[in-house]
């Protein structure tokens, strides 16, 4: 059985598990139509992916807080009528190593400012909720603050530590730069995720990179030499 260098995983979700583009983009284009923005280009809507939402309707549509807090609830209403697995992909190959890793023995959790209902209903709709120990996601009440990437990844270790798991050596697959820095106060090392929404140079401070999901397995896994 292999073995791994690490006591804990921990999963950022959009742009690590899931694509949740498909249905994020027709959902903000209808929140900026109720305002009465202009829709943003079509090329700086990956910008929308990772961060907290709240925080992107006050830096990227430039709304005051009481408008984003009112956009986020337009956005979520939109999000549950739609159901929230809907339109969502899971990236190529990672429902596999999510597998291996629980196999191996090695517990899992997430770590996403998505709202954790969402989390539960994507992971749930894939049959790869029963394979973590934790979720630990965004307040989805907390309309109006912004649930930070170090915030739910305190959460995480908070809930493994008490399911009485091992977190003295956790590491953390993500693919913003938000995930480097919510970590970094952990002293967490990050797998950036290349298949994501972030840029190269998000991916610089990273302990490690993986192109591929083959790639993530190898270094989250060593096989046992026989």
């Amino acid at each position: 059985m292999p073995h791994s260098p690490y006591t804990c995983v921990l999963w950022d979700v959009d742009g690590t598990i899931a694509d949740a583009t498909p249905g994020i983009f027709p959902r903000l284009l209808e929140v900026f139509a109720s305002f009465e923005l202009a829709a943003p280009d079509a090329s700086e809507l990956s910008r929308w992916v990772g961060p907290p939402m709240y925080e992107s309707f006050q830096t990227l549509a430039g709304l005051s807080p009481e408008q984003a807090s009112e956009a986020l609830t337009r956005y979520r209403a939109l999000a549950a009528r739609d159901g929230y697995a809907a339109s969502v992909d899971i990236y190529p190959g990672v429902p596999d190593v999510i597998r291996a890793v629980a196999a191996a023995g090695i517990p899992q959790a997430t770590a996403s400012t998505k709202p954790e209902n969402q989390v539960r209903a994507i992971l749930e709709h894939n049959d790869l909720l029963g394979l973590f120990t934790a979720i630990s996601g965004a307040r989805s009440g907390a309309i109006g603050r912004s649930d930070s990437k170090q915030d739910v990844i305190g959460w995480a270790l908070e809930r493994l530590e008490a399911a009485g798991v091992d977190t003295s050596r956790p590491v953390l697959i993500g693919d913003r730069h938000h995930d480097i820095e919510g970590a970094a106060a952990f002293g967490i090392p990050v797998i950036f995720s290349e298949w994501g929404f972030g840029d190269a140079s998000e991916a610089e401070p990273a302990a490690f990179r993986a192109a591929d999901a083959d790639a993530l397995r190898s270094l989250l896994l060593v096989e046992q030499a026989a």
